[in-house]
């Protein structure tokens, strides 16, 4: 009777993920008719809602977010934190595999086998990155950037609350990569969902601790923060979709800044 009820809860679990998703993108089609009537400069004509999250982004960072990533570098010693960012990649390379499978990059699949393969087992468990030394860099591949390679436009700029900037196209895409993770479905299907939330947070968490120095520099001198963010996150996303070699045709080059980067274990 548990298994039973445990299969009708994932079930409708990802029923409602999945109405989700189309829900989206219809509203993804929406938004590039919207979009088109915009600039391809700012394409932002949530602008004045946009800037209102950010606000209670930024407050909600100050007062909770950024104390607790300082609490975690302080607790934790860089040696450790880093093993910690090791293993969750690693946790990420069935969803990276499967999107370079979708956008065809056959030869970097191979690449991502053998990560896995190399850091699961030499690595202890993802805990040390023994591939990279080896040779094999780590790949960031989501379905946003899938749906971008098939030419899915990426409909108008969006700030979401807490998760921060986005578009309807990553945004679809993060949905489609949740409820695909082989991880997440079996904590579900076990009924452990505190190691989704458990993971999840030590993301976020790992990704605002990378961040401290960086965002902090960012919030000094940027005369426009609002703007220099949603700068920031398109380049960085057009960088992700070209793998880092983006065409000779009038695009700015990418900041080095990234929102969420988990290539080379970045500080």
């Amino acid at each position: 009777m548990g298994e039973g009820r445990s299969l009708s809860k994932l079930l409708r679990m990802h029923f409602f993920r999945i109405i989700s998703v189309f829900m989206l993108l219809g509203m993804l089609g929406l938004a590039s008719s919207e979009a088109r009537a915009q600039t391809e400069d700012v394409n932002d004509p949530l602008e004045y809602v946009n800037r209102g999250i950010l606000d209670a982004n930024l407050f909600a960072d100050r007062i909770l977010f950024k104390p607790l990533a300082q609490g975690y570098r302080f607790i934790l010693p860089d040696m450790v934190r880093q093993s910690i960012r090791n293993a969750l990649r690693n946790l990420l390379s069935p969803t990276v595999l499967a999107n370079e499978l979708l956008q065809g990059k056959f030869e970097r699949g191979a690449e991502t086998v053998g990560r896995f393969a190399i850091n699961s087992t030499a690595g202890v468990g993802g805990l040390f990155d023994v591939a990279a030394d080896w040779g094999l860099e780590p790949h960031v591949e989501d379905f946003g950037q899938t749906l971008a390679v098939w030419g899915v436009p990426e409909g108008p700029y969006l700030m979401l609350p807490i998760a921060g900037p986005s578009n309807p196209r990553d945004l679809i895409g993060g949905l489609v990569d949740s409820f695909a993770d082989p991880f997440r479905f079996w904590a579900d299907h076990e009924d452990k969902e505190w190691i989704t939330y458990t993971r999840a947070g030590l993301l976020a968490l790992d990704r605002r601790e990378r961040n401290i120095e960086r965002f902090d520099e960012l919030q000094r001198t940027a005369i426009d923060l609002y703007a220099t963010i949603r700068s920031l996150y398109r380049q960085d996303r057009l960088d992700k979709i070209y793998d880092g070699k983006l065409p000779l045709d009038g695009e700015s080059a990418p900041f080095g800044y990234t929102y969420m980067n988990f290539e080379n274990g970045a500080e």
